[in-house]
């Protein structure tokens, strides 16, 4: 199944990308997937499919929009 993913801050930049189609295999979970574009990165992300926060134990579904959102800084 294919899945668009959409990367913020330090990932778009670790990906050269702000999104892309990604073909996954079904039950895939958003934490294997995230493992898997970003091997031996643990930054500590949210999940959302489909503009709603979503645990990393969640399966996307085909044609979903997946986001990894990295934790921000500022003040």
């Amino acid at each position: 199944m294919k899945v668009r993913v959409l990367y913020f801050a330090a990932l778009r930049e670790a990906r050269g990308c702000r999104e892309e189609e990604v073909e996954v295999p079904v039950g895939t979970t958003l934490g294997d997937l995230y493992a898997s574009l970003f091997p031996g990165d643990r930054v500590p992300v949210a999940y959302a499919v489909n503009q709603v926060y979503a645990a990393a134990s969640e399966a996307p579904s085909d044609g979903d929009e997946v986001c990894f959102l990295p934790p921000l800084g500022g003040g």
